[in-house]
């Protein structure tokens, strides 16, 4: 049983390490996103590199993230951890260096992959290392840090693309895994899970992360009308049937499909779909906005972007709590229609918009609309499988989540009608965004009527969140596996 008291040095060392390095990846899907202007101007990039610079990352980890927490299992979680950690230090220096988009691209790719392996192991290292009594506190301390790491982000991106540059979006990095990676090996336990037997699901894996790169491409390249565009969606298609296919036949699957045989369970996957679709897409449109038409540098745009983070940091644990005694069904059907509110409000950003009166009310009511909908979705996933497998159901929603905001970021501008040079078009770019945001605001508003028609109150004794506080705009928060420590395997 492990033993790790959360007041003793050790303790606080291991919360230190794993805050430390999930907080870089947290930091990355904030930080990318202000500085894409700056990045396609330095590279000579068009849109369509600016999405694969934020794509190429979610690809690799939403693929590889349920394998990544099985290695751990396997092979250590505090040793796959820190390869995590050096594995995205070192493709981060790749990023900062990289001297054409294509690098950078396949940099961002490489840091996916790394993230893949450090995110889930920093959860399953405080689940395997604290005493019983105190792994809910270690576990709530280690999502609100990670939160507040995710706050600073847009700021922190801001601050170092005006100043030193935006290679140091990604070189910043580099230092800190340079210390997180010490500390682990030195004062953290390794620890392993109670199953050893078993292939590991690679080609599973590997035809997810396929499916998922081939259809970005189509959507991302398709204004070209080319053959090959035809050929990657229909390739990207039969990748996914082919997915679909070895799960259900594999004997130890990375996602068993029977999962899905909770009704409940597959419809709060919907909603997952609809939400965090519509979130990604709006987050990576809304840093180039506030740039590119209203004119603001990125420091302001960043830094305008906090309030959602803050508003996540404040009140999701309330929000968690009404749930639990409310049931997820309402809070599930009010965000998302809070959220779309939101989302039309930034109709109104524009030339010259101002901050109070225009940025801020929209933000704040999206942000509220996500604290009310963020918590209870991670309850109701949890709520409707058994207690045994609440950490690849969590797991399964958060690579959920991922895949919908890629899929997002290589949709919308096609279907917004944004042409490869409209980020340095201000009037193009303005009048596109605006049909975007009625896109994102009216997949909220299905996401909406999906959890009214579908969503159930959960049987009393289902198993609750442990990440009562939560800071991520981007994806649910893990939860651990009860029986092996993982917050995915």
């Amino acid at each position: 049983m492990p033993d790790v008291r959360l007041a003793s040095p050790q303790g606080r060392w291991i919360l230190f390490t794993t805050v430390l390095g999930s907080g870089m990846a947290l930091l990355d899907s904030t930080v990318v996103n202000v500085a894409l202007p700056r990045i396609g101007e330095d590279l000579d990039a068009d849109l369509a590199a600016l999405q694969w610079t934020v794509n190429a990352y979610l690809v690799t980890l939403a693929g590889l993230i349920l394998l990544g927490g099985a290695l751990g299992d396997r092979y250590g979680r505090r040793r796959v951890f820190v390869v995590g950690v050096l594995w995205f230090a070192a493709a981060s220096l790749l990023c900062g260096i990289a001297p054409d988009e294509g690098v950078l691209i396949a940099a961002r790719a490489l840091q996916g992959a790394g993230g893949a392996l450090l995110t889930p192991g920093s959860l399953a290292l405080i689940q395997a290392s604290f005493h019983p009594d105190d792994r809910g506190r270690a576990v709530g301390l280690w999502s609100g840090l990670g939160g507040i790491g995710a706050a600073v982000g847009p700021f922190l991106g801001g601050w170092l693309v005006d100043g030193p540059g935006w290679r140091w979006v990604f070189l910043i990095n580099v230092p800190l895994a340079l210390l997180c990676a010490p500390v682990a090996v030195r004062h953290v336990p390794e620890s392993s899970g109670t199953r050893a037997e078993g292939r590991f699901d690679v080609f599973g894996a590997a035809l997810g992360a396929v499916a998922l790169a081939l259809v970005t491409y189509a959507l991302i390249e398709a204004g070209d009308g080319s053959p090959l565009v035809v050929v990657s969606a229909v390739a990207g298609l039969a990748a996914a049937v082919g997915f679909v296919l070895v799960e259900k036949r594999r004997p130890d699957p990375m996602m068993p499909l029977e999962i899905f045989a909770s009704r409940q369970f597959s419809a709060v996957n919907g909603v997952t779909l609809c939400v965090y679709a519509a979130f990604g897409g709006f987050f990576f449109l809304a840093a180039l906005q506030l740039q590119v038409v209203v004119g603001w540098s990125a420091l302001a745009a960043g830094t305008a972007l906090l309030p959602t983070t803050a508003l996540m940091l404040l009140l999701s644990a309330r929000s968690g709590e009404l749930a639990d005694r409310i049931g997820p069904r309402l809070p599930l059907t009010v965000g998302p229609l809070l959220s779309a509110a939101g989302v039309l409000l930034m109709l109104r950003v524009g030339p010259d918009a101002s901050y109070a009166a225009d940025v801020l009310p929209a933000l704040l009511v999206l942000g509220l609309g996500m604290v009310t909908l963020v918590a209870p979705l991670t309850a109701a996933v949890l709520a409707s499988v058994e207690t045994t497998r609440a950490g690849l159901a969590s797991g399964v929603n958060n690579a959920a989540a991922r895949a919908a905001g890629l899929l997002a970021v290589a949709a919308l501008p096609l279907l917004a009608g944004m042409g490869p040079e409209a980020f340095r078009q201000p009037d193009a770019f303005d009048a596109a965004f605006d049909r975007a945001m009625l896109l994102c605001a009216g997949v909220l508003v299905i996401g909406a009527v999906l959890a009214a028609a579908t969503v159930r109150r959960p049987a009393p004794g289902c198993r609750r969140p442990e990440c009562r506080t939560h800071g991520s705009v981007a994806v649910p928060p893990l939860e651990a596996d009860p029986r092996r420590g993982s917050g995915v395997a």
